[in-house]
């Protein structure tokens, strides 16, 4: 697909992700027939032939239901894979598409001949495409060895490979920003701040589930005190703890968002004030060592763990929640220029491969520069771009 900075791979297989982990919207299901539905359990995700997800447990205009989820890109999928005359799709309660019907486009109709209920996840979705496109690629470089697609760009000159890297980064902070943007023209200023950082604390495995936790328990039920525990366990289904270490547990992070709010219940104005002492632009191409003592970036990240967050959260965890969602918030909101602090912030969680890979490039790590966000980050561009021209 075309993104904003170049084309970018999706795969059906992100989108049946997206619905497995919940990563949209559930407090506004309606179906393209106009009933509403409520999604009691989101069914077992079958990697086998025939639906793609079993015995889903649904409530379709006040109608308890419980089926298969086939998952598609358009309607007319349904249509040109022929489940209609597959005996195995014979049990499929809802057909879940990612893009809208065209004008006088039909609803997918089973084997029996009635209209499949029919619900688009677009206007749904908690990100854009470009997001969900680069948690799946992290996901590939976390679950095997990239090392031979990252030889691809070894083989470039090595001169150029920083400029590339740093055009791929500038990318990603852009895409950041404008999100955030977008997210706090919807929400406004504290809303956004408060599912921002929920969303990061969640890591990978329950960003979904953190974003439902905030809408539903907004920043002033926080600062009333919530009950953590019952959060936690009258959100049950939404959680994902298998292979989660400990301290990402969730749990334990909403104990510590907890924690965070009664430090600082202003954090978010906190956070807006911050953009007064964000420093002139301009030294995103210089080396990280220079930048970071010329920027205090260590007295910066103290400020942020001590000020902003009242020590809830430290280490990569805090690096992560600054880099993905408190600098992309505040260039948002106030418009002044944050890209050197992000590129040069320290380099907080990443995939191991990418951590290996940097210094294998010859870019950043074992005597050269020093890890960071930044580089990261347009390696990490760099792969997405890669993924599109191969799928060509």
């Amino acid at each position: 697909m075309q993104g904003l900075y170049g084309p970018f791979t999706l795969t059906e297989r992100v989108v049946q992700k997206i619905w497995l982990r919940g990563d949209f919207d559930r407090t506004r299901l309606v179906l393209t027939d106009g009933r509403p539905l409520e999604i009691r359990t989101l069914g077992a995700w079958n990697l086998l032939g025939g639906p793609d997800f079993r015995g889903a447990q649904l409530v379709i205009g006040g109608e308890s239901v419980t089926g298969d989820v086939e998952v598609h890109f358009h309607a007319a999928d349904w249509r040109a894979h022929r489940h209609q005359t597959d005996r195995a799709y014979d049990h499929v309660a809802l057909h879940v598409v990612l893009f809208p019907p065209g004008s006088g486009e039909r609803s997918a109709v089973r084997g029996d001949g009635r209209a499949m209920p029919t619900l688009v996840l677009l206007p749904l979705l908690h990100r854009d495409l470009e997001e969900y496109a680069s948690d799946d690629a992290l996901e590939a470089i976390t679950a095997r060895d990239e090392w031979e697609k990252f030889a691809g760009l070894a083989a470039a000159p090595a001169a150029e490979l920083p400029g590339l890297l740093r055009a791929k980064a500038g990318e990603r902070w852009r895409q950041k920003v404008r999100f955030s943007k977008m997210r706090i023209e919807r929400v406004g200023w504290t809303a956004a701040a408060h599912c921002t950082a929920l969303e990061i604390l969640g890591y990978r495995h329950n960003r979904a589930a953190m974003l439902t936790v905030a809408t539903k328990y907004p920043l002033e039920a926080w600062r009333d005190g919530v009950e953590v525990a019952r959060i936690y366990e009258e959100s049950g289904a939404l959680w994902q703890t298998q292979g989660v270490r400990p301290a990402n547990h969730p749990l334990v992070r909403l104990r510590q968002y907890q924690a965070w709010v009664a430090a600082h219940p202003d954090w978010p104005e906190r956070l807006r004030r911050m953009a007064e002492t964000l420093p002139a632009g301009g030294l995103e191409a210089r080396p990280t060592a220079f930048a970071r003592r010329t920027l205090e970036l260590r007295l910066r990240r103290e400020a942020f763990a001590r000020d902003l967050i009242g020590g809830a959260v430290g280490g990569t965890r805090l690096d992560n929640l600054v880099c993905d969602g408190l600098l992309p918030l505040l260039a948002a909101e106030s418009g002044r220029d944050a890209a050197a602090l992000w590129f040069h912030w320290f380099l907080g969680d990443v995939p191991g491969q990418v951590r290996k890979a940097l210094p294998k490039l010859g870019v950043a790590g074992r005597g050269a520069a020093p890890l960071c966000q930044g580089w990261a980050q347009g390696l990490l561009g760099w792969v997405l771009a890669h993924d599109a021209r191969a799928s060509r």
